[in-house]
């Protein structure tokens, strides 16, 4: 009996807890992720690795798997192509493996379509959906959406079989802003003409930065001779070079990862769009975006646990 006492009891307090992060609240109060690559194939190898290493960064800086949505389209870790089996680097020297031990894919090869996508910002999923492929947002949270690929003026390709286009993803972000899904968005696009991608949006609080203005390409960074292919993109391999350097308690801001990859070490110019947002990125801590946020309410009063949950179990 008072086994069963003790664990209603926590079961009780862990889902009045876990319930405090889905009501909406006023103000940022938590983080999410989005991370994308839309691309397939050996030759693709630098866009996993991209994605892998913005995924890298906001999870040494606090955002959990539960709050961070990736969706890859193909498994370099695993390729036959792959001299060392299990791992996805960034870098020649090969001392960065992004893939890690811990990585969570949720949304995996053919699952990476444009409907999955749209549907996954819109909330508008079909019953029964995994809490791990739901992107469970409220109006208290700042998301990040990273995509990479390979892109045009307007679009970007999903697995060369389809694309969205830089309206349809503006009208799936309104749709997010209708529905109180997000109070700030930083959207960060690494592909060729990205900035083309971030001109339809019509919808408050998005910054959006983009790794190559439209008529630009986004260029890849080095090869690794032991594996083959180029392994990252220039802009991504800056940001990571950033982001390697801070901490959770870092004072760095936005504005100054807007200005991770100048030109003279892109080539292609980096686009900004600061519009949409209303504060000052200078002033902007770079952990509201890639970092967490996480409500704590202290109290001194003592809670009596298993009369909350005789008395609980008494409403009707």
């Amino acid at each position: 009996m008072e086994f069963n006492h003790i664990f209603h009891s926590l079961v009780y307090f862990l889902i009045s807890v876990c319930s405090l992060d889905a009501v909406p609240q006023a103000g940022h109060t938590n983080n999410w992720a989005v991370l994308v690559d839309t691309s397939r194939f050996w030759f693709n190898y630098r866009h996993v690795a991209n994605v892998l290493s913005i995924y890298r960064s906001v999870k040494r800086l606090g955002i959990p798997d539960s709050q961070i949505i990736l969706m890859v389209a193909d498994d370099m870790a695993c390729n036959p192509r792959n001299p060392r089996p299990a791992t996805v680097f960034n870098n020649a020297n090969q001392h960065i493996n992004v893939y890690g031990d811990d990585v969570e894919v949720d949304y995996r090869g053919y699952e990476v379509t444009v409907e999955n996508f749209v549907r996954l910002l819109t909330g508008r999923l079909p019953p029964g959906t995994p809490r791990s492929k739901q992107l469970m947002t409220n109006d208290g949270s700042n998301v990040l959406v990273y995509l990479t690929g390979h892109g045009g003026d307007g679009f970007l390709k999903f697995q060369d079989s389809e694309e969205i286009t830089s309206q349809e993803l503006a009208d799936a972000l309104e749709q997010m802003w209708q529905k109180r899904r997000y109070h700030e968005i930083f959207f960060m696009i690494d592909t060729c003409q990205a900035a083309s991608m971030y001109e339809k949006f019509y919808s408050p609080n998005i910054l959006a930065v983009a790794s190559s203005l439209v008529g630009e390409d986004s260029l890849s960074h080095h090869v690794d001779p032991a594996i083959g292919v180029y392994i990252i993109d220039r802009y991504t391999y800056y940001a990571l070079d950033f982001l390697e350097r801070v901490q959770p308690d870092s004072t760095k801001t936005m504005g100054q990862f807007l200005n991770v990859c100048p030109k003279r070490v892109c080539i292609s110019t980096v686009g900004v769009r600061r519009d949409l947002y209303p504060k000052d990125p200078n002033n902007v801590p770079i952990t509201n975006f890639f970092g967490s946020v996480r409500p704590v309410e202290m109290t001194w009063n003592r809670i009596d646990l298993e009369n909350y949950v005789t008395n609980s179990s008494k409403v009707v």
